[in-house]
């Protein structure tokens, strides 16, 4: 079997920060602007509190199996939840969205080397 690759967003809102809370997440903006968003294995968290309370973490997993995505998003959503919860970070409206990269359409490019390589 081949080995997929699973990309997992996990969004949310921030709720019921206290203004101490608020100013942290504030004064660590810069390590997670959306700028420098990434699906990584242990999550990456981005937003702009500045605009909105709301979040995104972005997880990278894998599996071998198409069900195996299911798994990888609970991992997903569990992680964003813990790293919430230790920081004692209120949140709301949480939600998960999960993408398998074996199933994606190819873009123009992958296309063109597809159809040279004869695939």
């Amino acid at each position: 079997m081949s080995v997929r690759t699973f990309r997992i967003t996990v969004r949310g809102v921030f709720d019921g920060l206290s203004t101490d809370q608020r100013a942290e997440l504030l004064h660590r903006a810069a390590e997670h602007d959306v700028l420098q968003a990434a699906f990584t294995r242990e999550g990456h968290l981005s937003y702009d509190l500045a605009a909105r309370a709301a979040f995104t973490f972005r997880f990278a997993d894998s599996g071998e199996r198409e069900e195996d995505i299911l798994a990888a998003t609970e991992r997903a959503e569990e992680s964003a939840k813990a790293w919430l919860g230790e920081r004692g970070y209120g949140y709301k409206n949480l939600r998960s969205n999960a993408e398998d990269l074996s199933q994606a359409p190819l873009g123009k490019r992958q296309r063109q080397a597809a159809a040279q390589k004869g695939y």
